[in-house]
């Protein structure tokens, strides 16, 4: 599983509970994390990485950065998502995350999710000159996560993982407080929690969360469609 990231703490807000639980599994978990918080009111890059790397190990995660445009600079080049479409050569996932395209949101994040919706593509074409070191690779399934309420897709239903293990949620929660200049500030934790909690209640569980597919999924037997959230 490869997970990208504009910023130090967006992967663990908007789907670290996922994480934590894929790891528990023994699933790989890769994180690749595009700017260092450069323009962060609070906390310095050196502060931001070192916080980065404690979160990813308390889930149980790979991680590494590479540094595009910087913090509230990233601009959509196809560079880019060639760079990122080399990672994705490189590392051969089977399933991908990226923050949604909605706009309504730092523009760091959906600029982000675009590019890699488009380095998905760009990895499967084999005459592009900068990645012809290195053999076209097709992912299984490209899946968004929102760090926002504002940044859920309005367009797409999404998937609702449940995330209700006591120690997946203990070790989510210390992931998001390893991000100590940022969670000092406001209760962003207790935010997602609260958005968790709220999405378990719709799937009749303690605490869920949502991932939304960029296609639609496509499944060899309705065995694995085991239940569906609960409508009020």
């Amino acid at each position: 599983m490869l997970v990208f990231g504009a910023h130090p703490d967006d992967i663990e807000f908007g789907c670290g509970a996922i994480l934590a639980q894929e790891a528990r599994i023994g699933r790989r978990v890769h994180l690749v994390v595009c700017s260092r918080g450069e323009s962060s009111s609070r906390g310095s890059p050196e502060e931001r990485i070192r916080e980065a790397e404690n979160s990813a190990a308390i889930m149980g995660a790979e991680l590494e950065f590479l540094l595009l445009d910087g913090d509230a600079h990233l601009e959509i080049h196809a560079a880019h998502a060639i760079r990122l479409a080399e990672v994705i050569r490189r590392l051969r996932p089977g399933i991908v995350l990226a923050p949604s395209t909605v706009q309504n949101q730092h523009p760091d994040h959906w600029r982000l999710g675009t590019l890699v919706r488009d380095a998905c593509r760009l990895a499967r074409y084999g005459g592009i000159i900068e990645l012809r070191e290195q053999p076209i690779y097709s992912i299984h399934q490209l899946l968004f996560y929102a760090v926002t309420d504002e940044a859920e897709p309005t367009d797409i239903s999404p998937i609702l993982i449940d995330v209700s293990n006591p120690e997946v949620v203990s070790a989510w929660t210390s992931a998001m407080e390893a991000h100590v200049t940022q969670v000092s500030a406001r209760s962003y934790i207790e935010l997602q929690l609260a958005r968790s909690r709220l999405l378990g209640f719709r799937a009749g569980v303690a605490h869920a969360m949502a991932l939304f597919p960029n296609d639609p999924p496509v499944f060899q037997s309705l065995r694995p469609l085991t239940r569906s959230a609960r409508q009020f």
